[in-house]
């Protein structure tokens, strides 16, 4: 005689699932430095608290902890193949003083969305910022707004980092 077979409702399926489906969806799943893209490992995290350092000097618009940041061999391309607006270390320095002197006040946000290695054992911080910065006018002090994409170039030197593209 056959057994008669026993239907389970799709539901009580479902809820039978429910346990293997988490139990891989955690396996998997990654953690990451809370208000970032990127995964929680030492090396990130010193690297993001680097790259905080450097905003934070932005919005102080400090100039000179900006420099000491910079790698000697700072170089900027600016993205194009204009050499008229590649910028070097020296050049950073004159940048970064003009800019500083025409702005009252920044706030500057960083949203960091991977740290790589690249070539030449550099490392590559790739993040979306937020600029908002007070300038003078005629018509008074105004707040601008730019919202981008860029990336940092580091080396390690030492015990922490230098940017050697990206400011």
């Amino acid at each position: 005689m056959e057994r008669p077979r026993v239907a389970f409702p799709n539901s009580v399926m479902r809820l039978a699932a429910f346990p293997l489906l988490l139990l891989l969806a955690t396996a998997c799943a990654r953690a990451f430095i809370p208000n970032t893209d990127v995964e929680d490992n030492a090396f990130n995290r010193e690297v993001i608290d680097f790259c905080e350092q450097y905003r934070k000097a932005v919005e102080r618009r400090n100039t000179s902890q900006l420099l000491e940041m910079a790698d000697p061999t700072y170089y900027e391309d600016g993205g194009n193949a204009d050499a008229t607006d590649d910028l070097d270390y020296a050049g950073l320095q004159g940048y970064l003083e003009t800019k500083f002197a025409s702005t009252k006040a920044i706030r500057y946000e960083i949203r960091y969305r991977r740290v790589a290695r690249g070539r030449n054992d550099e490392i590559y911080v790739e993040y979306t910022f937020s600029a908002s910065y007070k300038v003078p006018t005629q018509k008074g002090d105004i707040w601008r707004r730019k919202v981008a994409d860029n990336r940092l170039e580091l080396i390690s030197v030492g015990d922490s980092f230098r940017i050697i593209s990206g400011m």
